[in-house]
């Protein structure tokens, strides 16, 4: 005869939730990173059109750069949390 298993639904509920919110802040995270690159696109324009001077632009470029790390990293530690927090669903439902 077949066992079957009884599983908290509650707590493997918080866990799809977590797993929801994690996903959310790694779209923001995303859409953010867009936004930097969108605001550089702008300010390059403006160089071409002779609005600003190269070193305005050089200055954006880093200015950008150390942006799209800074949401990078919180990228990656949200990919990691969302990696451990699966594993922690995959124990739980086994």
């Amino acid at each position: 005869m077949v066992k079957e298993k009884k599983m908290a639904e509650v707590e493997f509920a918080q866990i799809v939730k977590e797993l929801g919110a994690v996903g959310e802040l790694i779209r923001t995270h995303q859409e953010e990173k867009q936004a930097a690159l969108d605001e550089f696109d702008q300010e390059l324009q403006r160089f071409q059109g002779g609005k600003i001077s190269k070193t305005e632009l050089a200055s954006s470029v880093h200015k950008v750069n150390n942006e799209l790390s800074k949401l990078d990293n919180l990228v990656r530690a949200d990919i990691k949390r969302v990696s451990g927090i699966s594993n922690r669903a995959r124990v739980f439902a086994a």
